[in-house]
C-alpha cells in the first residue's frame, strides 16, 4: 500500500469514529426523551435500563452508519482541499479517483459488514429491545403513587395520598386505603395520618406503616337468611398498624414476555425469515379470497340450481321495466325485505374478510420493506460516500463548520426522501421494491455529478468563483 493511500485511510478512520459515536449519542438521547416516562421512576435496576439502550443503539446504526460515512468523508477531503495537499498529491501524477480508491474499497468493506449486521444481528437486537421495552412499559410498580390521585396499581387496592416525601423520601401523609380483597364485595376503608413504605428482604411483599388512623369495615349481619337487611358496622383507632401488599409481581424483578410472542414482527426477522413469512402471508390471503367468493357467491339464488343438465327447453323470459312487475304485488314487501336481508348478509361478511384481507395486505408490504431494507443500508453507505467525497473536495473546508452543514442538508435530503417514499409504500401508493431505492435512484445522479466536478477542479462551491463571474458580466454590460 502507497504512503498516499495509508494517509487518506488514517485520515478518514478518525472522524468516521468521533462522528459515528457523536450520532448514536444524540440519537440515544432521543430515544430517552421519548421513553424516559417509561423507564425512569419505575425501580428498575440500571443494568436493565443500561440493556434496553444498548438494544436501542443498535436499531439506530442504520441512521448513524450512512451519516457518519457522509460526515466523515466531507470532513477528510475538506481538510486535504484545504491544507493544499489534494493539490500536492494531484501534482504527483495521482488522480482524485485513484485516492479514492483505498477508500472506496474499505466503505465496501463497510458496506458488507452493514448488510450482514441488518440480515443477522439486527433482527436479533430488534426482537430482544421489543421485548425488553414492552415489559417494561408495561410493568406496574406499587410505590408508583402520585399525590391526590387514586392509584390502583396493587391489585385489590386502590390507594390514595396527600402528599408525600416531606422530612423522609418513602413518608406518606393523609393516606387513604380502599381494601377490595374481601369476598362479600363491600369494600373496607383504612385511613390514617401518615404513613411509611418499606420492603421486605426477599423482596416479595410491600409493608405500609400507617399511623393514627382509623379503620371501617362494614359486614352482612350473622343471620343465615339469604336477605338480611341489618348489616355489622365497624370502626377500629389505632396508634400504629401494618398493611401487607403483595410485591412479588412488581417487585425489583418483573416477568419477562416469551420472546417468541414478538416473531410475526417483520423487522425481527431476518432475510429467510422474512421470504418465509411473505410466501405464509400471500398463500393465507389467495385462501381468504377463494373462501369470500364461494361464501358470497353462496348468497346468489341460481348458484343453488344444477345448469347444463336438463332436457327441458325453455326461451329466456324478457323482463320489460322494474323486475318487482314480474312479482305478485302480495309478495312483493316480502320479496324486497329478503333482497335487504341478504343484502345487509352479504355486506357484513364481505366488510369482516374485508379487514382481514388489508391486514394480510399490509403485512406483506412491511415484509417486502423490511427485506429491501437489508441491500439499501449497504448501498446508502456507498452513496453518501460517493456525494460526501466530491464535495469534501470541492469546498476545500476541513472542521466541523462548513462540512457538518453540507452533511446534514444531504443527509436531510436523502432521509426526506427515503422517509415520504417508504410511507408511500406502506401505503399502497407506492411498490415496495420501487419505494425503498427511490432516494438511491434520485441521489445517485447526484452523486455521478459530483464526482465528476471534483475530478475537472470545478469551482461549483468557490464564492469568490461566482463573485468573479457576476462582476465580468457587469463589465461586459458596461462596454457594450
Amino acid at each position: 500500500m502507497k504512503k498516499i493511500h495509508l494517509l487518506l485511510i488514517k485520515a478518514f478512520i478518525r472522524p468516521f469514529f468521533v462522528t459515528f459515536f457523536i450520532v448514536m449519542f444524540i440519537l440515544l438521547m432521543f430515544f430517552l426523551f421519548k421513553y424516559i416516562d417509561d423507564l425512569i421512576g419505575k425501580g428498575f435496576e440500571w443494568y436493565t435500563i443500561a440493556e434496553v439502550m444498548v438494544y436501542a443503539s443498535a436499531s439506530n446504526v442504520s441512521m448513524a452508519l450512512p451519516l457518519a460515512i457522509l460526515l466523515s468523508s466531507i470532513m477528510t477531503f475538506g481538510s486535504l482541499g484545504e491544507n493544499y495537499e489534494l493539490v500536492a498529491i494531484k501534482s504527483a501524477g495521482v488522480s482524485l479517483q485513484k485516492a479514492m480508491q483505498p477508500l472506496f474499497v474499505l466503505i465496501i468493506c463497510i458496506s458488507i459488514a452493514s448488510f450482514f449486521f441488518s440480515d443477522y444481528m439486527l433482527p436479533k437486537a430488534n426482537l430482544k429491545y421489543g421485548s425488553l421495552l414492552f415489559d417494561m412499559r408495561n410493568k406496574k410498580l406499587s410505590f408508583l403513587i402520585k399525590p391526590g390521585v387514586f392509584n390502583n396499581s396493587i391489585p385489590g387496592y386502590g390507594m390514595r395520598i396527600e402528599r408525600k416525601g416531606e422530612g423522609a423520601v418513602d413518608s406518606l401523609y393523609g393516606v387513604l386505603i380502599y381494601d377490595h380483597t374481601g369476598g362479600n364485595g363491600i369494600s373496607k376503608i383504612v385511613m390514617a395520618e401518615k404513613g411509611k413504605m418499606s420492603k421486605t428482604k426477599d423482596g416479595k411483599f410491600l409493608i405500609l406503616q400507617l399511623i393514627n388512623g382509623v379503620r371501617y369495615e362494614e359486614s352482612n349481619g350473622s343471620s343465615s337468611n339469604s336477605f338480611n337487611p341489618r348489616q355489622a358496622f365497624t370502626r377500629m383507632r389505632f396508634k400504629q398498624t401494618e398493611v401487607k401488599f403483595d410485591f412479588s409481581s412488581f417487585g425489583s424483578g418483573f416477568n419477562r414476555t416469551e420472546e417468541n410472542s414478538f416473531m410475526n414482527n417483520a423487522q425481527m426477522l431476518n432475510r429467510k425469515g422474512l421470504t418465509k413469512r411473505e410466501d405464509s402471508l400471500i398463500k393465507s390471503l389467495d385462501t381468504l379470497n377463494k373462501v369470500t367468493k364461494v361464501n358470497a357467491s353462496a348468497y346468489y339464488k341460481q348458484n343453488n340450481y344444477l345448469k347444463g343438465y336438463t332436457k327441458v327447453k325453455a326461451k329466456p323470459k324478457v323482463i320489460n321495466g322494474s323486475v318487482l312487475t314480474v312479482i305478485e304485488k302480495n309478495n312483493r314487501v316480502q320479496a324486497l325485505q329478503n333482497a335487504f336481508d341478504q343484502s345487509e348478509t352479504i355486506k357484513q361478511t364481505l366488510n369482516n374478510r374485508l379487514l382481514d384481507h388489508d391486514f394480510k395486505v399490509k403485512e406483506i408490504i412491511k415484509a417486502k420493506i423490511e427485506y429491501q431494507r437489508k441491500y439499501t443500508l449497504a448501498v446508502s453507505c456507498l452513496l453518501l460516500f460517493f456525494i460526501g467525497a466530491p464535495l469534501g473536495a470541492i469546498i476545500r473546508k476541513g472542521g466541523l463548520g462548513l462540512p457538518v452543514v453540507i452533511a446534514i442538508v444531504f443527509f436531510l435530503i436523502y432521509h426526506i426522501i427515503s422517509t415520504v417514499a417508504e410511507k408511500s409504500a406502506k401505503e399502497g401508493s407506492l411498490d415496495p421494491t420501487f419505494g425503498m431505492w427511490t432516494a438511491i435512484v434520485i441521489l445517485t445522479p447526484l452523486g455521478v455529478f459530483l464526482t465528476y466536478k471534483a475530478t475537472v477542479d470545478s469551482a461549483l462551491f468557490d464564492v469568490d468563483y461566482y463573485k468573479q463571474l457576476i462582476v465580468g458580466l457587469f463589465k461586459r454590460k458596461k462596454k457594450d
